[in-house]
């Protein structure tokens, strides 16, 4: 293991712990000394990592340090890539922007020989044609899903009926023809399912719902018997 790999090691170890873990336990699941480990500590903080604690006390990652892409192998680089390049075709004109931007500033800081491997990959995204232009709404969708606030539709179901509903926005689901927002609708008092290209209009509200987003996304993950992505770490005590 190189010592940039090891770093890495240690920053994913670290991200799997909500509160603070020994240095014992810390080098024992990297196999690395305890020299080691608090001499890696002190090369992170001095990059930038929040790495609160001390020896005899433990040590917590604090969130906000973004990882060099220096430090990914070329096989995550190949994938962050291939997914700002699948955004940039399926995304909003923000949305898509912005993976632009990713990976411009991925490649940018890679080796010659990486930056050229990457665009001979041979890794393409296909057009998003099929599932037609993203529409007005996915950016106003994801602004609410951020601040957890209600959003208004005019709806058309399948059938041609049209509704107003108020909804509490929970996920954007990205599908190969179609875009598909889930959402608590307060009409139907549960969750529902709707088509972005058959919102007719929408209108965002400053009305923050009553429950927290991340709460009713796993609800409906249970509902819909999706799994959830299990943790690293049951260290939180519950």
């Amino acid at each position: 293991m190189t010592r940039a790999q090891r770093l890495l090691a240690l920053l994913q170890a670290l991200r799997g712990y909500r509160f603070p873990v020994t240095g014992d336990a810390l080098a024992g699941e990297l196999g690395i000394s305890l020299r080691t480990l608090y001499r890696d500590i002190a090369t992170l903080r001095a990059q930038g990592a929040r790495i609160e604690g001390e020896p005899g006390l433990g040590y917590v990652l604090k969130p906000g340090f973004l990882l060099p892409p220096l430090m990914f192998t070329q096989e995550q680089v190949e994938a962050l890539v291939l997914g700002g390049r699948w955004v940039a075709q399926h995304g909003d004109e923000r949305l898509a922007q912005a993976a632009r931007e990713a990976v411009d500033k991925i490649a940018a800081v890679l080796p010659d020989a990486s930056r050229r491997t990457l665009d001979d990959s041979g890794l393409l995204v296909a057009s998003a044609r099929e599932a037609g232009p993203p529409g007005p709404h996915m950016a106003p969708i994801r602004a609410a899903m951020r601040e957890e606030c209600k959003l208004v539709l005019d709806y058309r179901a399948e059938g041609g009926a049209a509704t107003r509903r108020v909804v509490w926005p929970v996920a954007l689901g990205f599908f190969e023809r179609v875009r598909m927002l889930v959402a608590w609708c307060e009409l139907r008092g549960g969750f529902r399912h709707f088509r972005l290209d058959r919102i007719a209009a929408l209108a965002a509200t400053p009305e923050r719902y009553p429950r927290r987003r991340r709460a009713l996304l796993q609800e409906w993950r249970v509902r819909e018997n999706i799994p959830d992505r299990p943790a690293r770490h049951a260290a939180d005590g519950n």
